[in-house]
């Protein structure tokens, strides 16, 4: 049984929304997607996909997306990005999710050797680029409920290493003492964290390895090459 994880995927949510405009590298870049997805992953592992899942803005248009992820091989655990408008109620998601699926909002499921938390994040302020008003509101309650979702974790597996699944980064290599890094060093049991939302050069941007205990794991699609990517199980020292 392993682990994977692989972010960004952009599914076109039937509005035929092609993302080659973006760079040649993403002509139909889900097939490339599926392609390596079937060679690596098997049925007994399973793929974080941390958020911006979809284009579609309602959710019936997202169910033939993510019907297309159930038919890939493994148990697939998702995160909402900033692009899920389809994704409103929790609860309505987690009706139409194929089987072998599982959402997160919030909160968190035990994989068996470690626990999986998942929340958005959001953009967090620095000296050189303090937040508006309206982001330091977003990013304040993107906090919260970070640990919202770690609580749940410690809840139904107080002695199993955690990973954290974000779509937004909650660090860079430039910004590495952050709201959201403050909260994660404070939980004991947080050893990974996957996410997404960065692409292009900016991938660049996202800090990849350790930084006091915890392992940090960059997975948009592109910056991996439209590849899942393994992702060591985090052990508790």
């Amino acid at each position: 049984m392993r682990l994977f994880a692989i972010g960004d995927l952009h599914m076109d949510g039937g509005d035929n929304k092609p993302m080659d405009v973006f760079g040649p590298h993403w002509d139909r870049h889900f097939l490339h997607i599926s392609e390596n997805w079937r060679n690596l992953v098997s049925a007994e592992d399973t793929v974080l996909i941390p958020g911006d899942i979809s284009w579609a803005m309602q959710l019936e248009n997202a169910v033939p997306d993510l019907q297309e992820i159930g038919k890939l091989p493994g148990r697939k655990i998702l995160c909402k990005g900033n692009h899920e408008y389809w994704w409103n109620s929790i609860s309505r998601v987690r009706a139409v999710l194929p089987e072998g699926m599982t959402a997160l909002q919030h909160d968190a499921v035990d994989l068996g050797p470690c626990v999986v938390c998942g929340t958005r994040g959001w953009l967090f302020p620095t000296e050189r680029a303090p937040l508006d008003e309206k982001d330091a509101k977003i990013c304040s309650r993107e906090v919260q409920r970070m640990n919202l979702a770690l609580d749940e974790a410690e809840r139904i597996a107080p002695d199993k290493p955690v990973l954290v699944m974000m779509h937004f980064p909650p660090l860079l290599v430039s910004d590495r003492e952050t709201v959201f890094t403050e909260v994660l060093e404070a939980r004991k049991n947080v050893r990974s964290v996957v996410y997404g939302h960065l692409h292009g050069a900016s991938f660049a941007n996202g800090f990849a390895g350790e930084q006091r205990g915890i392992r940090y794991e960059p997975v948009s699609c592109d910056g991996i090459r439209f590849c899942p990517r393994e992702i060591p199980w985090p052990e508790i020292p």
